[in-house]
C-alpha cells in the first residue's frame, strides 16, 4: 500500500515538473503581474460588451478574473496545474464561472480565431512566434496587449510598459 501511495505521488509531482518545464521552453516563467499594471492591461484593452479576451499564459487568473468582473467572457490558458487549480479556485469563490475559465493546456495548439482581445505577459523569445500565430489566428481589428515584451514586426503604441496593438486589415 505504501508504495502505490509513493508511486501516485512520483507520477502526479513528474506531471507537474514535466508541465513546468515545458512552460519554460514555450513560454515564460510565472510573474504575477502587479495590480496597477493589470490595470492598465484592462485599460489598454477598451473592453466592450460583446468582447471575448483570451490571457495567454495567465497565471492565476488575475487578468480572466478582472475582465469578468466588468461581464467580459474571458478564458485564460496556463500550463502549470497548479496555476490552474488556483485561478480555477479563485473564478469559483467569485462566482465567476459563467464568464471565467482557465484550460490547463499550451496555448501554441489554441485557436485563437474567436477572441478579440488578447493579453499576454509573453517574453522575448517567443514574441516572433506569437506575432506568426496572431497573424494567422485573429479577425482584423482584434487588440492585443502586450505586457513589457512588444510584438516585432506589429506597429503599435507603446504605454508605461505595456504595448496595445490592432491587428490591421
Amino acid at each position: 500500500m505504501r508504495m502505490g501511495v509513493f508511486l501516485y505521488v512520483a507520477i502526479v509531482l513528474g506531471s507537474w515538473v514535466c508541465a513546468y518545464l515545458l512552460g519554460l521552453l514555450n513560454g515564460a516563467l510565472y510573474i504575477p503581474t502587479d495590480t496597477d499594471t493589470l490595470e492598465r492591461m484592462i485599460e489598454a484593452a477598451d473592453l466592450k460588451q460583446g468582447d471575448v479576451l483570451v490571457d495567454i499564459g495567465s497565471g492565476d487568473g488575475r487578468l480572466v478574473i478582472a475582465a469578468a468582473r466588468k461581464g467580459i467572457e474571458a478564458k485564460g490558458y496556463e500550463i502549470n496545474p497548479f496555476l490552474v487549480w488556483l485561478a480555477r479556485r479563485k473564478i469559483r469563490k467569485e462566482g465567476l464561472e459563467t464568464l471565467a475559465s482557465i484550460a490547463w493546456r499550451d496555448f501554441w495548439s489554441a485557436d485563437l480565431s474567436r477572441y478579440s482581445v488578447v493579453t499576454v505577459f509573453g517574453i522575448g523569445h517567443i514574441m516572433k512566434r506569437f506575432e506568426r500565430k496572431l497573424d494567422a489566428e485573429l479577425a482584423p481589428g482584434s487588440r492585443v496587449i502586450c505586457n513589457l515584451f512588444a510584438l516585432p514586426n506589429w506597429k503599435g503604441e507603446k504605454r508605461n510598459g505595456i504595448f496595445l496593438y490592432k491587428k490591421p486589415g
